[in-house]
């Protein structure tokens, strides 16, 4: 094989791609989840994260608006963000098994398919940046402003700084994330994606939300307990 051959074929394959991430952010590829019995198979696991996606998308509008006043809204801003943890733990490992089960040669998930390739290397920087996002959060939250605002180890990086960072980071890779799995979502969560077949394991699916609402929930009461220092100070900067 030659140098022009292997340069056409790299083009073709990265216009291909290009077509299929576009195709699966407008919802149109024709990437059917099979449907197991018990826990739905494919089809339940991407409804579970399609829902756990729901949550999200309207805690993180939340939380946006409590930086329009993050001074007069400090409270919420820290309970909001702390009741992010559970949904994302859940959305990150209903994720996680998929692709464990992907890549572990399961003959129902490997009949779904994997998304684009794009999409493959997006998820670990949405992961890595909201695990930063929430893990620097609680810790400000929990050091108090003016540990919070000193620098580590001599530096004049401070844990806010990190926390700053991490979302200047975040909020473009989600935003990537988002219209990525926008339209997806929503095909999933109107029955589009599997048609009219009933899929089952709703009632498990449903649990799960509940807990990981539930512990979360749990979590922002200790957490906002620890963290009074920051009703009386200016969260300056975020």
């Amino acid at each position: 094989m030659d140098r022009q051959e292997i340069v056409a074929r790299a083009e073709t394959l990265e216009r291909w791609e290009v077509g299929e991430t576009v195709a699966e952010a407008l919802g149109t590829a024709n990437r059917p989840d099979p449907v197991l019995p018990r826990g739905g198979g494919p089809a339940g696991n991407a409804r579970l994260t399609a829902w756990v996606g729901v949550v999200l998308f309207v805690l993180l509008a939340v939380e946006g608006i409590t930086l329009i006043d993050i001074h007069g809204l400090i409270s919420w801003h820290i309970v909001v963000g702390v009741l992010l943890i559970g949904p994302v733990l859940l959305k990150v490992a209903s994720t996680g098994w998929r692709m464990v089960r992907y890549y572990a040669g399961s003959s129902a998930y490997r009949a779904a398919g994997a998304p684009p390739m794009p999409l493959r290397l997006l998820g670990p920087l949405v992961i890595l940046s909201t695990v930063a996002l929430l893990a620097t959060g609680v810790t400000i939250a929990l050091i108090g402003p003016e540990t919070a605002r000193g620098g580590l180890a001599g530096t004049p990086i401070s844990p806010l700084f990190l926390h700053q960072a991490s979302f200047a980071v975040w909020i473009v890779v989600m935003s990537l994330h988002v219209l990525g799995r926008l339209a997806p979502a929503a095909r999933i969560l109107t029955g589009r994606a599997v048609g009219a077949v009933a899929v089952s394991g709703g009632l498990v699916r449903g649990t799960l939300i509940v807990v990981a609402g539930a512990a979360a929930v749990w979590l922002a009461v200790v957490i906002l307990g620890d963290s009074s220092a920051w009703q009386h100070e200016i969260f300056v900067g975020h």
